[in-house]
């Protein structure tokens, strides 16, 4: 915005006073000769110089709701004027000359070319015949300041347009920032779900069957319940653990003294092992190809995806799981493979949330993961994570 702020302030609020004002003005101005009786050319001014100013302020009133319009209009008026012998009046050729601004403000570009070359031309007819004399230079005064008013005119438009696109660019930056920042909440939100749920499903599913264990064995070998129940507790201090590390994630830039990010890796997949074959799953752990150091998020979604799945195969399964891990020169192999259930229970155990949580951790590092039930009646888990020999963990 360009010049003081209020009078853009007192148009909005106010936009009939755009067309009052230079009514009222232009007028006023035209009427002054009529007071002092006589006129700039040195003539008497007469009742049609009223009339002329009458016909202007009316024309003035309506010239931003059809500016061509009142353009014609104010030019067949002048050249009525002029046809019944009276001297042009000067407050027409001010109000066509604000007309035209009004119509190379508003109109396109070939529009407001077409009628204001029009307008000059009227212009020059209208004053050649009323000096009598097409070479005088007022006539070609009256081409200039048309053509003069209608650049002025164009500029207008052309700034205002170029206002308009600039704030529409703004605007369009704006919601595109908005965007982004509420996917970038919504890819925050699943990471943080995705992790709460691989930390606590895991360790809560644990529990439930170290429980039901614990109260079988209260009344037969209450020993080994107290074992039992001693696992539950690590259990639980494990899943704490876990979960303190998980939303430390939300803490905010700046926060010391904590990490912010849980990477467990391959290297704590003996504990975990310990854990499920101490809540009674039988599992057959192979392990092919020479170990070496993964990606950090690799390392981490192998064991999150193991995880999950020898969890599901406790829930699910039945029998012993086969777990192989399989270290090929482009890419890290897991497969799991747990016998089924062939009564499966009435109601779902579970949300579906774990396989869609090992997909996303298998893609999220450009790996596939596949799972559902094998020809041989087992119920198969086979994921592909790339880990080139040539990369380096981190």
């Amino acid at each position: 915005m360009i010049g003081p702020a209020w009078p853009h302030r007192v148009t909005r609020a106010h936009p009939w006073l755009l067309d009052v004002v230079p009514a009222t003005l232009v007028s006023l101005v035209s009427l002054v000769p009529l007071v002092f009786g006589l006129e700039p050319d040195g003539r008497e001014p007469s009742g049609v110089d009223a009339v002329a100013a009458v016909v202007a302020f009316a024309l003035l009133l309506v010239r931003r709701r059809a500016p061509a319009a009142v353009l014609g209009l104010t030019l067949l008026s002048a050249i009525v004027f002029v046809a019944v012998g009276a001297n042009r009046p000067g407050v027409l050729v001010a109000t066509a000359m604000i007309a035209v601004y009004t119509v190379a403000r508003t109109a396109g570009r070939r529009l407001a070319i077409a009628v204001a070359a029009t307008a000059a031309v009227t212009q020059f007819a209208i004053s050649a015949a009323a000096m009598g004399s097409p070479a005088s230079p007022e006539n070609f005064a009256v081409l200039a300041w048309t053509g003069m008013i209608a650049a002025i005119g164009g500029t207008v438009r052309t700034w205002r347009d170029y206002l308009a696109a600039t704030e529409e660019r703004v605007t369009r930056a704006e919601a595109s920032k908005e965007l982004e920042a509420q996917r970038r909440v919504a890819e925050e939100r699943l990471r943080i779900a995705r992790e709460l749920h691989d930390v606590i499903a895991h360790h809560i599913a644990l529990i439930n069957v170290q429980a039901g264990i614990a109260s079988h064995l209260l009344r037969t070998d209450p020993d080994q319940a107290d074992v039992v129940l001693g696992q539950m507790r690590e259990s639980g201090r494990t899943v704490l653990d876990e979960l303190s590390s998980v939303l430390y994630v939300l803490r905010q830039p700046g926060d010391e003294g904590q990490p912010t990010e849980p990477v467990p890796d391959l290297s704590r997949l003996g504990q975990l092992l310990d854990a499920l074959t101490a809540a009674g799953l039988r599992i057959h752990h192979r392990r092919s190809g020479t170990p070496r150091p993964l990606p950090t998020a690799t390392d981490l979604a192998a064991y999150r995806i193991i995880q999950e799945g020898l969890t599901n195969a406790q829930k699910h399964g039945t029998g012993g799981t086969h777990l192989l891990i399989d270290y090929r020169p482009a890419a890290l192999h897991i497969q799991i493979r747990n016998p089924m259930r062939i009564h499966p229970p009435a109601a779902p155990l579970g949300t579906g949330h774990g396989l869609t949580g090992m997909r996303e951790r298998a893609h999220a590092v450009g790996g596939s993961l596949h799972a559902g039930p094998q020809p041989d009646g087992t119920y198969g888990l086979d994921a592909r994570l790339p880990a080139p020999e040539a990369e380096i963990a981190g």
